[in-house]
């Protein structure tokens, strides 16, 4: 419960005056009646002096508008660490990081969103870091302080869940080197837009979820990712097509994949690079891909698939011939053998997903489930005669189901 509603229950009754004393969130979330820092301090300063040690698991500070005094958020974090805090979520466009927070004991999970370019001044620490119970990190970096910032993430011995937001890289940066054998979940998120090329490193062999998002501008070694399961990655096969290859050949042994494509809206309807065969891949999501000969090399690639979703992209700049379906020569293996169920959105435009949708329940002969998501049809007689021709396509499997959805 958010601070502000657990202080009002002290009006309830004089039994409830001090009761919110004994929270132990102390959730200081965006309450927009309060417009400066004197407001802050005023509510912040006085719930922490009533405070007992252990009794805070959560303190969490979001006021990305308010900009506070550095020697206030870390007097606090100061105080927060006396009290043995766990968990510590803050967003506020001043702060420094006092060198008690980086040996606390107690502390499970950090998140420091950016708000603001003079978050970067947060990485310029000289201390130690030793913080032996903490399992997740949630931060951002800034060009060259990257460097604090890995020294912060080698000083978590238990580390389980990453997520590092990369703004910028400097010219001088060196390649990235994850070496964290604790580690299950990572999420890296790349906001940068030079075309300089690094090395991302992974030796992670207990990491089991992988999210890759923002520009790929890196080249992938995957040392040790012999736990992996699922990825969810980002993929512009004309620009860095050879950035995309090299990130889907490390993840060839994965279960579950999510594709994100960025490529731009006149590219061809095969991928120029070859794809490796996913041997153990059951579900797969294609999302904003603009042309059916795509999905079909990783049809072709996952013989064992025994879900898929897929989303085309707006089609609304393409021209007809662009988005004509060409019968593939031969029908994919795992449309003969594993494929249950089959998730796919469908415009305005649904006429020219027809040919497509009929090879599909024609051929997939084990075919459980089709899911047909209308995408932004407002008119409702249209979706009737979507919804006729689609169900008297002919089906391979007799156990096939069709069902539609609004999105």
């Amino acid at each position: 419960m958010p601070m502000k509603f657990a202080v009002q229950t002290s009006i309830l009754s004089k039994r409830w005056r001090y009761i919110w004393m004994f929270v132990t969130n102390l959730d200081f979330g965006e309450i927009h009646s309060m417009d400066s820092l004197h407001s802050l301090t005023k509510i912040v300063d006085p719930v922490l002096k009533f405070c007992t040690p252990s009794q805070v698991k959560l303190f969490r500070l979001h006021f990305p508008y308010i900009c506070a005094r550095k020697s206030s958020v870390s007097n606090w974090i100061d105080e927060l660490v006396r009290l043995k805090i766990s968990e510590l979520d803050l967003q506020v466009q001043q702060l420094q990081l006092p060198p008690s927070m980086f040996t606390c004991r107690t502390l499970t999970k950090l998140r420091l969103d950016r708000s603001g370019y003079a978050f970067r001044d947060v990485w310029e620490f000289k201390c130690p870091v030793n913080l032996p119970c903490l399992k997740t990190l949630d931060i951002a970096v800034y060009a060259s302080p990257s460097v604090n910032a890995f020294k912060l993430i080698s000083g978590c011995p238990m580390l389980e869940s990453l997520s590092l937001e990369v703004t910028w890289f400097n010219m001088n940066e060196e390649d990235y080197v994850f070496n964290i054998p604790t580690l299950k979940r990572m999420k890296l998120t790349w906001s940068k837009y030079d075309r300089r090329i690094n090395k991302v490193i992974l030796n992670v062999p207990n990491l089991e979820y992988l999210y890759v998002c923002g520009a790929l501008r890196s080249v992938f070694v995957m040392e040790n990712v012999s736990s992996l399961v699922e990825a969810s990655v980002p993929l512009d096969y004309v620009s860095y097509g050879h950035l995309s290859a090299e990130l889907l050949m490390g993840l060839s042994g994965i279960k579950s994949l999510s594709v994100y494509d960025q490529s731009s809206p006149c590219d061809v309807n095969s991928l120029t690079s070859p794809l490796p065969i996913f041997p153990s891949m059951k579900h797969l999501v294609l999302m904003r891909f603009r042309h059916f000969g795509q999905l079909f090399q990783f049809l072709e690639s996952s013989p064992e698939l025994k879900q898929m979703c897929f989303i085309l992209a707006e089609r609304f700049q393409q021209k007809p011939e662009e988005y004509s379906w060409v019968e593939p020569e031969l029908v994919p293996a795992c449309m003969l053998t594993n494929l249950t169920t089959i998730k796919f959105s469908i415009c305005e435009w649904w006429k020219r997903d027809i040919p497509f949708l009929k090879y599909m329940m024609g051929n997939a002969k084990v075919l459980k489930t089709m899911t047909i998501t209308w995408e932004n049809m407002s008119n409702e007689n249209e979706k009737l005669l979507c919804a006729e021709a689609v169900k008297l396509l002919p089906r391979a499997s007799r156990y096939c189901e069709i069902h539609f959805h609004e999105n």
